[in-house]
Parts: C-alpha cells; sequence; structure tokens
C-alpha cells in the first residue's frame, strides 16, 4: 500500500485535521477583526450590562470596505468558529459509517466535506439575516456602529428575555436532541452519495439554527466582535451539545438569562 493510500484509509483522522484547521483558521480571523478594521480584543468590553458601557469611540463609525460581503463574512466566520466543533462529531460518525457501508467507493473524506458544506449553507443564510438585522439596529441607534454593542437596555433586556425563555421551551428541547443524537439522526436522515451528504449537512445545519439562534442574537448585546461573548456562547453550545449534562446546562442557562434581562432593565 502506497504512502498515499494509507493516507486516505485514516478518514476520521483526515477528516478531524480538515476541522480543526478550518476552526482555527476561523478563530484567527474573527481574533484579528474579521475585516472590521478593528481586532477583537480591541472591540471587547468585559461587563454585564453593555448598554451602560462608556463609549469613547461612539461617535466614530466603523471602516468597512466591502460594505454588505465584509458584514456577512463576518458573521460566517463566527459562525464556523462557533459551530462547526459542535458539529464535528456528526461528521466523524458519517466518516466511519460512510466508510464501512461502502468500504469499494474508497475515502470517505470527499463526502463527509459534503456535509460540511451543506451544514455551512444553513449558516451562511443565517448570516445574512444577522448581517441585515445588525444594519437596521446600528441605523437606529439600538448597537453601537463602533463596538457593535447594545445602546439600549430595552434592546438587551428583550434579547436576554427571549433567549432565556427559548433556552426553557419544548422548541428548544426537540431542536437539541437532534443535534446531541448523531446516531439517531444518522439512522433516522441516512442519504446516499455526496448530494445525500450535502443534503443531511444542510438538514443537520437547520436543527443546529433552530438550536441556538437565539443564543447567537445574544451577540448584538455584548458586541458582535466581543471575544469574550463569542468565547462564553461557543463554551455553552459545546456543552449543550456534547457534554452528558448539556441539557441541564442549557435549562441553567435559561433561568439565567431570565435573571441577567431582569437585572439589565432595573439598573
Amino acid at each position: 500500500m502506497s504512502y498515499v493510500e494509507r493516507l486516505i484509509s485514516h478518514d476520521r483522522a483526515l477528516v478531524a485535521g480538515a476541522l480543526a484547521v478550518l476552526t482555527l483558521l476561523a478563530w484567527t480571523y474573527v481574533w484579528r477583526g474579521a475585516g472590521m478594521g478593528m481586532s477583537a480584543l480591541e472591540m471587547t468590553r468585559l461587563t454585564l450590562f453593555p448598554h451602560l458601557a462608556d463609549d469613547a469611540m461612539s461617535g466614530m463609525a466603523m471602516p468597512m470596505p466591502f460594505g454588505w460581503f465584509s458584514i456577512i463574512a463576518m458573521w460566517w466566520t463566527m459562525m464556523i468558529a462557533m459551530m462547526v466543533p459542535g458539529a464535528t462529531p456528526l461528521v466523524l460518525l458519517y466518516a466511519a459509517v460512510r466508510r464501512k457501508a461502502s468500504p469499494a467507493q474508497g475515502s470517505s473524506y470527499a463526502s463527509s466535506m459534503f456535509v460540511v458544506a451543506g451544514y455551512l449553507l444553513v449558516w451562511l443564510l443565517f448570516s445574512i439575516v444577522a448581517a441585515a438585522l445588525q444594519w437596521m439596529l446600528v441605523r437606529a441607534g439600538l448597537v453601537s456602529a463602533m463596538l457593535l454593542s447594545s445602546s439600549s437596555a430595552i434592546l438587551s433586556g428583550t434579547v436576554l428575555a427571549a433567549a432565556g425563555v427559548y433556552q426553557l421551551s419544548p422548541l428548544k428541547r426537540v431542536c437539541l436532541v437532534h443535534c446531541r443524537g448523531p446516531v439517531q439522526f444518522l439512522t433516522m436522515h441516512w442519504r446516499a452519495g455526496r448530494f445525500g451528504a450535502f443534503a443531511m449537512g444542510f438538514r443537520h445545519g437547520l436543527w443546529c439554527v433552530g438550536c441556538c439562534w437565539l443564543l447567537m442574537l445574544l451577540l448584538f448585546v455584548g458586541g458582535v466582535m466581543n471575544v469574550a461573548w463569542i468565547a462564553a456562547l461557543t463554551l455553552l453550545v459545546l456543552v449543550e451539545k456534547i457534554a452528558p449534562a448539556g441539557r441541564v446546562a442549557s435549562k441553567a442557562a435559561g433561568a439565567l438569562l431570565l435573571g441577567w434581562a431582569a437585572a439589565t432593565l432595573v439598573v
């Protein structure tokens, strides 16, 4: 067996490595500012009530040389950085099942990348909507044009409360079941071929958006490029999806968000 053949035979290692590199590149781009003209660290403020934070740069407008494409790319890169780790168990399981089910077809690496492509397409669509919402909130003066964080107690409280209620809702629970159960998901939705892999990735992405969309909108509260909020939400999503106590953590987060919303509206 040649070196290339031996390398291809280690499908799961190749897939895991590709996903790790993709995640690392996405985090690097976010850390460097995702094309926003400032690093993420410069746009990070550690505060529970961002609308009260003093923004010395509030009169400035953030340079966005590529307009809409820059904003969409920023959101999509963040979604890749935040969501790919949680989707990795499904992709690796698919690679293993695909390899055993169709060994004659060779490496499952390419088909696994079609799963990833379908998954990321859903988050691209979400990013387009989020970019449009960001534009509207900045234009309305509810979100800082420079730090991209909430400048309104009403906006902060509303988003926090909505996210808290959703964390405790039956719809969140149903979506989380699909996100936490890769074996069950593949059993129910298996499709042959690369188009089938793409379709499975897309469907799994829809469940993940259903699970996490309101958590992602919390970035409008703490700051779209606030690396502390991005890291905290990434950890919460990862715990919800793969930790044994993920469901408990999800409900606990909901209760915390509701309390946080109440505090935001009274400070």
